[in-house]
């Protein structure tokens, strides 16, 4: 799971451990917005974007540094203020295919990931007939089948990132223009299970 980005700083989670410090919904939360905006935030400011109190939050950021998830960052003046950044740009997770606790680790957190990803289509869903008309007609919700070999899939995921790329939230947020809004884009290909032949028709 996850996006390998040539030209970033990438992290590589493919531990049990590091796979269960990051899976609390508040934690991925903390993780991606420093990772998606390169900000440095005090645990102040990132208990505003939770909706946990500043010590909660600040025993997040803890947790996660330990993982070398997040690390401090310099202080913006008189230095009384603890700011936290992300180590990385993107995160890569991987569990180890031979280690059974890992690959459970991970289909966890790929779990906590689903079900965000989910709540934000579904909430989506809910207020749309609320949202301006050019972003109802902009917007896209698409399902297709499609018959492809393991390298023609491998070019098309290749294709779709690299379409993405220029309008990355961290490298555009300062030049994007005023009426632009965050989008979220999920995407996800995989192949159908294969049917054993006597379940074929």
């Amino acid at each position: 799971m996850g996006e390998r980005e040539s030209g970033r700083s990438e992290g590589r989670i493919s531990d049990a451990r590091t796979m269960r410090a990051l899976a609390h919904p508040a934690r991925i939360e903390i993780v991606e917005h420093l990772s998606v905006t390169g900000e440095a935030v005090t645990a102040t400011e990132c208990a505003g974007m939770v909706g946990l109190s500043p010590s909660a939050t600040s025993y997040h950021l803890r947790e996660l540094a330990k993982y070398g998830l997040v690390e401090q960052a310099a202080s913006r003046g008189d230095g009384r203020e603890r700011l936290w950044r992300s180590t990385n740009a993107s995160l890569w997770i991987e569990g180890d295919a031979e280690q059974p606790e890992a690959l459970a680790a991970e289909r966890a957190l790929i779990d906590l990931y689903l079900n965000r990803d989910q709540d934000r289509l579904r909430a989506w869903v809910g207020r749309q007939s609320e949202e301006p008309q050019q972003w109802r007609d902009a917007s896209a919700l698409m399902s297709q089948h499609l018959l492809v070999t393991a390298e023609e899939l491998a070019e098309l995921t290749k294709r779709v990132r690299a379409l993405m790329e220029p309008y990355r939230l961290r490298e555009r947020q300062a030049t994007a223009a005023a009426e632009a809004r965050q989008v979220f884009v999920q995407y996800a290909a995989f192949p159908r299970a294969q049917l054993a032949p006597e379940d074929v028709k």
